[in-house]
C-alpha cells in the first residue's frame, strides 16, 4: 500500500513554554514532545505528542482519567487543534481515553488490524482493567474509585476511524510521522510511529522500558513475530526510543525487550517439549538477567504462564 499524505489543517499561533519544575512532559525534539504514565496512579501509559503546522498529533490515549490529565499538558505547549490521535495498538490503557480526545475534535487512528481488535475485543478489555479489577480482594481503594468514576461518567470506547493497512504518512514538510503496522506481536494489529528526521520511535507495548517486564497475556499475541519486530526496529536509524511504559530509552532497550521475551520462548517451548507444566517452569525459569524486565518476580510468573499457554494452543 502507498503512503498517504495528510494535507495541513487550520493554522492558529503556538504558545510559548512555560514548563514548571513539577511538569511531567520532556521535550524531545522541537515540536516533539513526552508525557510519561504512571502505573501507581492508573495513568499507565506514556503519550507523545507532534506539533504539525496546522495542528496535532497525539500517540496514545491512556485511561479517560488520563487523558483528561494530559489534555491540559498538551495546552500548554501549543494552541493548535488536536486533529489525531492515534493507537498503537486496542488495549485500554493506550485507547480507552480515546472518548475524551474524540470530544475534543480529534480522529482516532490506527491499523485496520487493530481497529477490528478494538471493536471485537476492546470493551471486555476495558472492563477487565478497569471494573475486574476493582472487585479483586487485592483492589486498592484507588481501582475501586477508578471503576467509581467510569460507572458515574459513563465513559464509552471510541473505536478508531482513520484506519490503514501497512503505512499512514503525515508530512508537512516540517514534520514527518509515519505511522507502520509491524504485528502481529503484543496484539494483532501492533503499529509504531517512526519520525525519521528526529531518528525517534514510538513502540506502543511492543517495548517496555519498566520493572514489569511485557503484559504477554493477548489471547491473540504472537511471541515469535514479536521477537521478530523487535529485532526489524532495532535495525532502523533511531536514536531515541519511546516505549510504551516507562523511561525514554535507546535502541538498547529494544534489544533488551527482545532477549527477554526470546528466553521466555526459548524456556518454555522447550519445558513444553519437555512435558513439563507452566507451574514448573515458573519455578525453573530465571529472567532476573534482563533488567529491568526481569526484575519483578510476578510480572515473570505471569509472562511464562502466558506464553505457555499461548504456544501450547498453537499447532
Amino acid at each position: 500500500m502507498k503512503p498517504i499524505f495528510l494535507a495541513p489543517l487550520f493554522a492558529l499561533a503556538a504558545l510559548p513554554l512555560a514548563f514548571g519544575q513539577d511538569q511531567k512532559v520532556t521535550q524531545l525534539a522541537p515540536g516533539v514532545y513526552f508525557w510519561q504514565g504512571d502505573t501507581v496512579i492508573r495513568r499507565p501509559a506514556n503519550c507523545t505528542w507532534v506539533i504539525f503546522k496546522d495542528y496535532v498529533l497525539v500517540i496514545d490515549a491512556n485511561f479517560p482519567w488520563g487523558a483528561r490529565e494530559i489534555l491540559p499538558e498538551i495546552r500548554r505547549t501549543t494552541t493548535k487543534p488536536i486533529r489525531f490521535v492515534f493507537n498503537t495498538h486496542y488495549h485500554a490503557d493506550h485507547a480507552f481515553g480515546n472518548g475524551i480526545f474524540v470530544e475534543a475534535g480529534a480522529t482516532i487512528v490506527s491499523s485496520r488490524e487493530s481497529a477490528a481488535e478494538s471493536r471485537s475485543k476492546g470493551e471486555t478489555d476495558w472492563r477487565n482493567q478497569v471494573f475486574n479489577r476493582g472487585q479483586r480482594p487485592e483492589a486498592t481503594d484507588y481501582d475501586k474509585a477508578v471503576a467509581a468514576e467510569t460507572r458515574t461518567k459513563g465513559y464509552q470506547l471510541e473505536h478508531p476511524t482513520l484506519l490503514f493497512e501497512d503505512r499512514l504518512v503525515f508530512d508537512d514538510g516540517e514534520h514527518r510521522v509515519e505511522l507502520i503496522r509491524v504485528g502481529p506481536g503484543h496484539t494483532i494489529g501492533d503499529s509504531v510511529a517512526y519520525l525519521p528526521k528526529e531518528r525517534l520511535l514510538v513502540t506502543g507495548d511492543l517495548c517496555v522500558n519498566w520493572p514489569s517486564g511485557n503484559n504477554t497475556g493477548d489471547r491473540d499475541a504472537d511471541p515469535d513475530h514479536w521477537v521478530k519486530a523487535l529485532d526489524l526496529l532495532a535495525q532502523w536509524d533511531v536514536k531515541t526510543v519511546v516505549p510504551g511504559h516507562g523511561r525514554v530509552g535507546t535502541t538498547d532497550a529494544l534489544r533488551g525487550q527482545r532477549e527477554y521475551l526470546a528466553d521466555i520462548v526459548v524456556q518454555v517451548r522447550a519445558g513444553l517439549k519437555a512435558g513439563k507444566t507452566a507451574d514448573s517452569l515458573v519455578q525453573e525459569i530465571d529472567l532476573s538477567k534482563h533488567q529491568p524486565w526481569g526484575a519483578s518476580r510476578a510480572s515473570n510468573a505471569t509472562s511464562i504462564r502466558a506464553i505457555y499457554r499461548n504456544l501450547s494452543e498453537r499447532p
